[in-house]
């Protein structure tokens, strides 16, 4: 892996992971303008995870404390089991069809790519016309069924384009949450998510030998993920605190969308 791939695939990894506009439609769009790459370079983006989980559990680490306060102390598991219900669509959707999403070029094309970016980014747009359930106060007010509804919404981040945080977002916003509270719940959502991700990593023999042969590379590379993730995190709560509004980052989403698309029918 040459060092400014790597910097450049870290600092998309990071920035496009918490800002909703997809991380695995991004790198997959870099990938292919690359166009020839080695065989085993699916391990480094696998690899590059851990910094951005890192950024998280930096982020989160208060609200962690708390949340394990909540179960064994104060014995309040409202929170906790949401988090379970909401985590359980996706981990089942992504243990079963793992490989046969590695395997389909359907979930490689830049077509599919395009298409899911340019759908959730009119979605995006036009969010605040979109009916919604009755409004709750934040991410703790959720009930089971809500829950689950924003488990199931992020189950279509599978498909890459779509984006896991830009999912769990809109389906937050439409199950009574404001924007700010959505984000906070995408977030801790992703990490049981992210940690059972960058843990089944590990347990491939493959993987953990293209770490120890590349990890001088993986090292800078998760450094840059990690501080690019934490001030994506940052930036978005900060935008969503001042901004109802999902609007900025849907046209974002079209706009490249519509240039992918227009780039494919040329060549």
């Amino acid at each position: 892996m040459v060092l400014w791939i790597a910097i450049i695939l870290g600092l998309i990894q990071g920035l496009t992971e918490f800002i909703p506009v997809s991380s695995s439609g991004h790198l997959e769009i870099f990938q292919q303008l690359l166009g020839s790459r080695p065989e085993d370079f699916h391990y480094f983006l696998e690899l590059i995870n851990f910094g951005t989980l890192l950024a998280l559990l930096i982020y989160y680490r208060k609200r962690i404390a708390k949340i394990i306060g909540d179960v064994f102390v104060r014995k309040n598991y409202r929170l906790f089991v949401n988090v379970v219900i909401t985590c359980i669509p996706a981990g089942v959707a992504g243990l079963l069809l793992s490989d046969f999403i590695e395997g389909n070029g359907f979930f490689s094309s830049l077509y599919t790519i395009a298409i899911a970016m340019g759908v959730v980014g009119l979605l995006m747009i036009f969010s605040d016309f979109l009916p919604k359930k009755s409004e709750l106060k934040d991410e703790n007010s959720l009930t089971p069924g809500r829950a689950l509804g924003i488990g199931l919404a992020q189950v279509l981040a599978l498909i890459p384009g779509v984006s896991r945080s830009g999912s769990t977002i809109l389906a937050g916003r439409a199950v009574g949450l404001n924007a700010k509270s959505a984000a906070d719940y995408s977030f801790l959502v992703s990490i049981p998510l992210m940690l059972a991700v960058c843990g089944k990593t590990l347990l491939s023999s493959s993987t953990r030998a293209y770490l120890v042969s590349n990890i001088g590379t993986l090292a800078i590379a998760n450094l840059v993920a990690f501080v690019s993730g934490l001030a994506a995190i940052y930036f978005v709560m900060k935008y969503l605190k001042k901004s109802e509004s999902l609007k900025a980052f849907g046209f974002y989403r079209v706009i490249v969308a519509l240039v992918v698309l227009i780039v494919m029918l040329v060549q």
